[in-house]
């Protein structure tokens, strides 16, 4: 095969022994071919297939006191409910915190416990706890402080709340140093000291399974007789679902069973909150687990990012259809505000990147601007990391330093780098995990934070981008691109970080249409057989994917992509995700 547009080398996803396993599980099981190479391809043995295909939550849920800090957490929160105390939630900005925030006061809302929300500024206060809204809660009358989705390396704040004899939850699963801040509880899968193994869940699966372990303190103590009985919590995964799949954590073990389960649950379209955003979103079709990162989350966040950071928890909270609709309505407003001004930021972050990349091989891209949003410099991150396929930061300036945040290549961990940064005094605060970070620098701190990184990541990213050919799961044609298909290869989802959507080569296809449409480029591809596949290169028109496209109308192709279902006007078809080309070799 002659270079792909991208430049990339195109490898089979299975080695040999994996090829065999995948003859085996046919053999063995009668999986369909498609649906046992996938398997294979990541890691499964043929034992292992029909519980990987049906991942149940009582299978893969362990005790929830596995977990460092869960006895005392429960014990407090137990404890609070059982004297009526006032619960401060501080929750992040993002959609885990939302859902986070969500999920705890939901669950307090059924005891019967009085509970006060914050989601800080992202502008005026920044990520985490902070001492003047610790204050204002102590003041509204909170007993119990809960932190959620932050509060890991919030030592100052949580030592203002402690001097105020306000005690102190951390509900969290952002990478932790070894010592940790002043607190009642700190339930973190990834502080140094928790030997769970559950260190890839988002905040919101942490907080799930708070509720799991404190529902059953609840039961055994006759809490909920009278009551009605105990709340379903299996209702809820919807909520663990969205912020699981928004939150990029890895979609393996629990994590696959929680978002199965919670899209299910969604399905059913019983949270008005969410029914709204899908409605605003104007979803065709069942929800899928990328609707939530490309659709759902980002309308969340959109109120994090440049409006109302409490919108996406006031909206997951409420029970009136007429305010669901309203709060979704201004959150799509708001996500096409940002998706405006994201733009421009982006256009200046790729000739920057250009212009670094053109100086030097540099290992991390680090861009800054003093006319950027802070809320979108996390998607401009993400947006260079796509582009280039290398790690970026993108920060917001003022005269005071810089906010920033990363998005990382798999192999890469971007929250170890920021952590060992802070440490070395060449950033103010910062954290995440390995595949986002954020982070805070002083007025001059932006040479030297990105030197270090360049230096400290040099090794590694080389490595990873070794590794980072576009592996292959399978060849097929256009005319076995069928709905069957899809559905066999939906089976082993859903598909994320940890768990890459299967990619499908398509050779010696001719590229029948092409035409560019709003920045992307729509095809129709023909197999040798007449049959035609539509499909999208999204965002590609102005990049070298898009114009490889542009300039081949009629000519064959080795074409490379991502499958789905399309539902439109009553109809269901197949659909391509184009994500490279080549020219055969003649």
């Amino acid at each position: 095969m002659a270079q792909s547009a991208l430049g990339q080398t195109w490898r089979d996803r299975l080695d040999d022994v994996g090829a065999a396993t995948a003859l085996a599980m046919v053999q063995s099981h009668g999986l369909p071919d498609v649906v046992a190479r996938i398997l294979a391809a990541r890691g499964i043995a043929g034992e292992e297939a029909s519980g990987y295909l049906e991942p149940r939550l009582r299978d893969l849920m362990p005790d929830p006191s596995v977990l460092r800090d869960m006895e005392a957490a429960v014990d407090r929160l137990a404890q609070a409910i059982a004297r009526q105390e006032t619960v401060a939630i501080f929750g992040d900005y993002d959609v885990d915190g939302a859902c986070s925030t969500a999920l705890l006061a939901s669950f307090l809302a059924r005891c019967g416990t009085r509970f006060i929300i914050h989601i800080p500024d992202r502008i005026t206060e920044g990520y985490g706890p902070n001492v003047e809204a610790i204050r204002a809660l102590k003041a509204e009358g909170a007993h119990l402080l809960v932190t959620v989705d932050c509060g890991t390396t919030s030592f100052e704040p949580l030592a203002e709340a402690a001097r105020l004899h306000l005690d102190t939850l951390v509900i969290d699963h952002h990478q932790a140093p070894q010592e940790l801040p002043q607190a009642t509880a700190i339930v973190n899968p990834n502080r140094q000291d928790d030997l769970s193994g559950l260190g890839h869940l988002a905040a919101a699966g942490v907080v799930f399974m708070v509720l799991v372990a404190l529902n059953r303190r609840l039961r055994g103590e006759g809490f909920w007789d009278g009551r009605g009985g105990p709340p379903d919590l299996l209702g809820d995964l919807d909520l663990v679902a969205l912020a699981t799949v928004a939150d990029v954590v890895r979609l393996e073990g629990l994590n696959r069973a929680f978002v199965r389960q919670g899209l299910g649950v969604m399905r059913q379209r019983r949270r008005p909150g969410l029914t709204a955003l899908l409605d605003a979103a104007a979803l065709r079709g069942p929800p899928e687990a990328w609707h939530l990162g490309f659709l759902v989350g980002p309308r969340i966040n959109a109120g994090g990012r440049i409006g109302d950071a409490a919108l996406g928890a006031k909206l997951l909270l409420t029970d009136d259809s007429l305010a669901a609709a309203q709060i979704a309505g201004e959150l799509d407003r708001l996500n096409r505000e940002r998706q405006v001004i994201e733009q421009q930021a982006v256009e200046e972050a790729t000739a920057e990147a250009e212009r670094q990349l053109g100086e030097r091989d540099a290992s991390v891209l680090v861009v800054a601007s003093a006319d950027w949003h802070p809320g979108i410099v996390g998607l401009v991150a993400a947006r260079l990391k796509e582009r280039f396929r290398l790690p970026a930061f993108a920060f917001a300036l003022t005269p005071g330093g810089g906010t920033g945040s990363g998005r990382s290549i798999p192999g890469v961990d971007l929250g170890r780098a920021v952590r060992a940064a802070v440490e070395a005094g060449l950033a103010v605060k910062g954290g995440g995990h390995a595949m986002a970070a954020g982070v805070t620098l002083s007025s001059d701190g932006l040479q030297p934070f990105a030197a270090y990184l360049d230096s400290m990541l040099a090794a590694t990213v080389a490595e990873a981008r070794i590794d980072s050919g576009l592996a292959i799961d399978a060849a097929v044609t256009a005319g076995g691109a069928n709905p069957a298909l899809v559905a066999g290869i939906a089976q082993a989802g859903p598909y994320g970080s940890g768990n890459p959507e299967p990619v499908f080569a398509f050779p010696h296809h001719r590229l029948a249409d092409v035409s560019e449409v709003k920045g992307h480029v729509r095809v129709t591809l023909k197999s040798g057989d007449g049959t035609s596949l539509g499909g999208m290169a999204f965002r590609s028109a102005d990049r070298p994917l898009g114009q490889a496209l542009l300039g081949a109308r009629g000519r064959m192709l080795h074409v490379a992509g991502t499958l789905a279902l399309d539902t439109w006007g009553g109809q269901v078809k197949v659909s391509l995700r184009v994500l490279d080309v080549a020219e055969p070799v003649r």
